[in-house]
């Protein structure tokens, strides 16, 4: 099984094979790489994942961070791998040569996330936020605010948070008090309160970033008000090292269910009046300047839940290879039959199959996304442009809801496949398991990620990003009618497709009558369903390619079939991926058609039903 944390050669397939990523390397920005340097920088970050960070994961979690005398101290096992982290550049290999990164393709980028993340999500957080802050600055700092905060955070010399969440606001970003006061120098004191803070107060560095949300003094409530400020833990000198505290107080971090090497924390800002803060950008632009590192942030949530579903898969699999227990179903009733390993029980190769898939399945729709990317930055045309960054923003809300959601239920798969012994901490996937949850709430909670969909993204551009996307669809569909192989598969995606269409026109239909309530209500469903399709669709092209590959392979030895998927890994590998569309289209895409119907019923008992009702 490898490095159990990640299949490397599936990573391969999606971004090489599946996604042709080599075409982006005769375009600029990608002209000086080739295929053979991404392997290596892939090889590269594989050991580190498997080497140095994933060794931290059970001591992570034993220990967690501690809070004492007002400071905030992270697992001791964390110090040396983030070291070796930030030194071998892995903080923003995706960012420009000129802020120290490698230029490489997002694509390759998020397949080092994924290893990054299977290995420990919660050490993965602490970069990953950093990313984000002076991803920030990069775009909308001055060139001294560059030079003051951001070149240190790409270094990984000091770390960065967002501050968004406060106690009485929740999710209600608009509804935030903490405030910003104008001083004669144009800085500004900031005070207020915000929580659950990722990576909020720590010891890896000897300065914290944060960037700010509050709103200026006399500015209007709501999010048009917001305006977002560079907030240091310690103030930074001229000779650009860190100085005396800033007035940030940190009240204490949470005790989690998972992700417990992450430092979550409450922190006070301008408790005695002294908090300083410099203005980012333009004032009450704030949350539109917040929405890219959000953004990144649900990205990078929908490839935590890839990454932890991997790693459980992956050790699943290995595991049901090596437990030996009961006989084979087909022997049931011979007393002479000897024990089996429990990879040959259907319901463990049933369980096992639906992981696989929807593993799969979600590594192309996260690479795919993070292609447009790349796919955006070599268009030959605005108009080229504007279509993959529509489907990037089409496509976000998915890859968080529901690789989010789906790795909830593969990590809980896992624990099965192990039985009484996935529940305890000897093995690793009651943590993934853990370590997961937050993913379905953290970044905008599943359901707010559904309401954007539906709310904003399936119109935007007068509804061009979906017809975009649902064109590849249907390309790929016509061209598999009559596969002998892939037809049944593709007339399953085409129903589903179709039943996904007919539910937005519903919807379209709903608003327009006045009834809003119905798409808001049906959300959360929607959106699955959607991910489904798209998912469908990435293993239904996948599979073409590895039956194209298969023949190549297969003519080119004479085993047997069963012989030949025993002693080719190459073979084995690509019948594998055939297996996950038929059984993900007759296990997924074959129940499409009845959902869409189902909201199409416009039941609406959650709403009518008495509010006294749900507590007897």
């Amino acid at each position: 099984m490898g490095n159990l944390i990640v299949n490397i050669r599936d990573q391969q397939f999606v971004l090489f094979e599946q996604l042709g990523l080599e075409k982006l390397l005769q375009e600029e920005p990608f002209l000086y790489f080739t295929k053979s340097d991404l392997l290596m920088i892939m090889g590269e970050a594989e050991k580190l994942a498997v080497n140095v960070i994933a060794p931290t994961l059970k001591e992570s979690d034993r220990m967690g961070c501690k809070f004492q005398d007002g400071k905030v101290t992270v697992p001791d096992c964390f110090h040396e791998p983030f070291k070796k982290y930030c030194a071998g550049g892995w903080l923003n290999p995706m960012d420009d040569p000129e802020v120290g990164g490698q230029g490489i393709p997002f694509g390759v980028g998020f397949a080092l996330t994924e290893l990054f993340g299977a290995a420990n999500y919660s050490f993965a957080m602490y970069p990953g936020l950093t990313h984000g802050a002076a991803g920030l600055l990069h775009s909308f700092g001055t060139e001294e605010q560059k030079r003051r905060y951001m070149d240190k955070l790409y270094a990984g010399e000091w770390t960065g948070t967002m501050c968004l969440t406060e106690p009485g606001a929740g999710s209600d970003v608009g509804a935030l008090k903490t405030a910003a006061k104008k001083m004669p120098d144009g800085n500004y004191l900031i005070s207020g309160t915000k929580c659950f803070i990722s990576s909020g107060d720590h010891n890896l560095t000897p300065n914290i970033i944060h960037m700010v949300l509050a709103r200026i003094e006399g500015d209007v409530p709501g999010t048009r008000g917001i305006s977002i400020f560079i907030v240091p833990k310690y103030r930074v000198r001229d000779d650009g090292a860190a100085g005396e505290e800033n007035d940030i107080a940190t009240g204490g971090i949470e005790h989690k269910m998972g992700i417990k090497g992450s430092a979550t924390a409450t922190l006070n800002f301008g408790e005695n009046g002294n908090c300083i803060g410099e203005l980012l950008g333009r004032e009450r632009e704030g949350l539109k300047i917040m929405f890219q590192m959000m953004n990144e942030a649900r990205l990078g949530t929908g490839m935590q839940g890839l990454a932890l579903a991997s790693a459980a898969y992956e050790h699943a699999v290995s595991y049901a290879r090596e437990r030996i227990q009961g006989t084979a179903v087909h022997e049931g009733k011979n007393p002479e039959a000897k024990p089996v390993t429990i990879i040959n029980h259907p319901d463990i190769r049933r369980k096992l199959l639906w992981m696989k898939a929807h593993v799969e399945g979600m590594r192309s729709l996260c690479y795919f996304t993070a292609c447009s990317f790349d796919r955006a930055r070599v268009a030959r045309s605005e108009e080229e442009k504007r279509q993959w960054e529509g489907l990037l923003d089409l496509l976000t809300p998915i890859v968080k809801a529901y690789c989010s959601d789906k790795g909830m239920l593969i990590c809980s798969a896992a624990i099965d496949v192990y039985g009484g012994y996935g529940y305890c901490s000897e093995y690793p996937v009651e943590q993934y398991l853990r370590d997961e949850k937050i993913a379905t709430i953290y970044e905008g909670t599943n359901g707010i990620q559904a309401l954007d969909l539906v709310g904003r993204k399936l119109g935007q551009n007068k509804g061009a990003n979906v017809m975009h996307m649902t064109g590849l669809i249907k390309n790929k569909i016509d061209q598999l009618k009559s596969s002998p192989d892939l037809k049944n598969a593709a007339a399953l995606l085409e129903e589903a497709l179709k039943a996904l269409l007919e539910t937005m026109n519903f919807f379209t239909a709903a608003g327009k009558n006045g009834d809003f309530i119905l798409p808001v209500l049906n959300a959360s469903k929607f959106l699955e369903i959607f991910g489904d399709v798209l998912v469908g669709y990435l293993l239904l092209d996948a599979a073409e390619i590895a039956g194209e590959k298969l023949k190549v392979v297969s003519a080119a030895s004479s085993l047997e079939q069963k012989v030949l998927f025993r002693e080719n890994k190459e073979a084995a590998f690509y019948s594998g991926r055939i297996a996950s569309v038929k059984f993900f289209a007759a296990d997924v895409l074959a129940t499409v058609r009845a959902r869409c119907e189902s909201i199409k019923l416009a039941d609406k008992s959650p709403l009518e039903m008495s509010e006294e009702a749900f507590a007897y």
